[in-house]
């Protein structure tokens, strides 16, 4: 599996953020290649039955409009998702084609990009979250670092269990 480099090229606050937040996009879809169709959409686990590499993936899609167009933009709600079905952004993924679902979640992360180089990492989100605190930019993306790298974790295990592919 292809990797790119976490070794920010600049040592400012703000770089170090989004090659972090890049870095486990980059590895999200590195652990994607050469799986097959069939295998993107299986579940492996009993008490998971979401739990897809494909479902993974479009949850990353929707988690990151959720944190910056809905939460921190304060944009109108227009995701998959809906009070019976709070998941089906994960379950609705087996219905596209694998490489749709990488291309969609790429193409929105360089939008999303170009949003953070254009905002101040203090700049507060105007939609409040649990409690009503409004979190910063610098927070969000400490926080999609992390829900990246988790399910990064869920992509490790469900590659290795379907095809025996390991990585970094």
């Amino acid at each position: 599996m292809t990797r790119i480099d976490d070794t920010p090229p600049a040592w400012d606050e703000r770089t170090q953020l989004a090659t972090f937040l890049d870095y486990t996009r980059d590895t999200v879809r590195a652990k994607c290649e050469g799986l097959s169709e069939e295998n993107a959409r299986k579940a492996l686990l009993p008490g998971s039955p979401l739990m897809t590499m494909s479902g993974l993936i479009n949850h990353l899609r929707w988690v990151e409009y959720y944190w910056f167009q809905m939460v921190f933009l304060g944009e109108e709600d227009e995701g998959p998702w809906t009070e019976e079905d709070p998941d089906r952004e994960m379950r609705i993924a087996v219905d596209f084609p694998l490489a749709q679902l990488l291309d969609e979640y790429a193409g929105q992360s360089a939008r999303y990009r170009e949003l953070v180089a254009g905002s101040d990492l203090d700049a507060r989100a105007k939609r409040p979250i649990r409690g009503g605190l409004h979190v910063d930019l610098r927070w969000i993306l400490l926080h999609l670092t992390e829900e990246t790298a988790r399910h990064n974790g869920h992509l490790d295990i469900l590659r290795e269990l379907l095809d025996g592919t390991t990585g970094d």
